[in-house]
């Protein structure tokens, strides 16, 4: 794949007054840009929400189906946990100073059933790199049943696709489980995108997980402890089903909302906004301020902040949200946000109906 071209020569000022910036917060507050132990202490209870329920079902093998939905039910909060504070910052190497740790726990996505290469390909790869580009940017193209942007052909169903989007949410991670990873890998295998590793390493490492994983959530609780298989497949449902629709909703709200643009690049490949200024354009905030969401959803509420320093851990979000304002303030470039989670919540509703509408 050819990369596209952002405008270094736009927005010189900006881009080395914010960098300045917020060097300066770091040094003046000795603190490093990745993860601290308040990131560390959420990292343990967020890997004990999922790994604990999962134990007790295996130990205590309860029989009523209210006890085992509810482990479940808790296990698919640990997932997006996991997801959101552990996984997400491990895999832009913010979780920790050192690469390993990193590379470690960047395997907790590989923990409940997805493939941390395929996030960072299509995450850090082109998610970050080419934000609400139609053709590039994964998370808002070629999605069929739902249209997120507004180069992507219009279907007759998408009228309808403010009202059941939400539940199409719910089967994200169900779907990297069933047939979405392998898609994904053998579309980057085909694009070149494989990070400089062998395929059949990736391939290889791919199945052995999956494989493993499977045996963990079917082979090992119905087959050898003898928990009712209809317990196991509705518990198994339940979970990915929360985990999905929650995942979901907090990264749509990031880029699918009234205010980002969707700036394409022209003939050449070039686009005429530097890289720091196409974050700005494309991207939301919602609940700033609010230290318990961002607690809970891993800083993903501060995604203008991500996407400007995605190499920073999200525990510092919340102090470097009002440098960036300010300083695009100061240069007349956008800082789009909404007040709430709910409030941005209807505000992507309505984005999809107006996306769901023929042209």
């Amino acid at each position: 794949m050819k990369a596209l071209k952002f405008d270094k020569s736009q927005q010189l000022e900006f881009v080395r007054q914010l960098k300045a910036r917020v060097q300066d917060y770091f040094a003046e507050q000795e603190k490093r840009p990745s993860g601290n132990r308040q990131l560390y202490l959420k990292a343990v209870l967020m890997l004990a929400l999922y790994v604990l329920p999962l134990l007790a079902l295996f130990i205590f093998q309860p029989s009523h189906y209210v006890l085992i939905l509810g482990l479940y039910f808790l296990m698919g909060l640990g997932m997006v946990g996991i997801g959101v504070s552990v996984m997400h910052d491990a895999v832009h190497a913010s979780f920790s100073s050192k690469s390993w740790v990193n590379r470690l726990f960047a395997h907790s996505m590989e923990l409940v059933g997805g493939s941390s290469f395929n996030w960072q390909v299509q995450h850090n790869v082109l998610h970050h790199s080419y934000t609400n580009i139609s053709g590039w940017d994964e998370d808002i193209s070629h999605k069929a049943i739902l249209r997120l942007e507004p180069e992507e052909p219009w279907r007759a169903v998408h009228r309808y696709q403010h009202i059941y989007a939400l539940p199409i949410y719910s089967l994200l991670t169900l779907s990297w489980i069933i047939w979405g990873d392998y898609q994904s890998l053998y579309r980057y295998t085909k694009k070149n995108l494989l990070l400089g590793k062998k395929p059949l390493a990736v391939w290889a490492k791919l199945i052995s997980f999956k494989l493993a994983y499977l045996f963990v959530q079917f082979i090992l609780p119905i087959f050898i402890l003898g928990i009712p298989a209809l317990a196991v497949i509705l518990g198994f449902l339940l979970m990915h089903l929360v985990a999905g629709f929650l995942l979901s909703s907090i990264f749509q709200l990031a880029h699918v909302v009234e205010g980002p643009d969707y700036p394409q690049a022209d003939e050449n490949g070039r686009l005429a906004k530097s890289w720091m200024a196409h974050q700005l354009e494309t991207t939301a905030n919602f609940s700033r301020g609010k230290a318990w969401i961002s607690w809970c959803i891993g800083g993903l509420n501060y995604q203008i902040e991500h996407h400007l320093f995605p190499h920073i851990s999200h525990v510092h979000y919340p102090k470097l949200a009002p440098i960036v304002q300010q300083t695009a303030a100061e240069f007349g470039l956008p800082y789009h946000e909404h007040p709430s989670f709910f409030k941005a919540l209807q505000s992507h509703l309505r984005c999809l109906r107006v996306l769901g509408q023929k042209k």
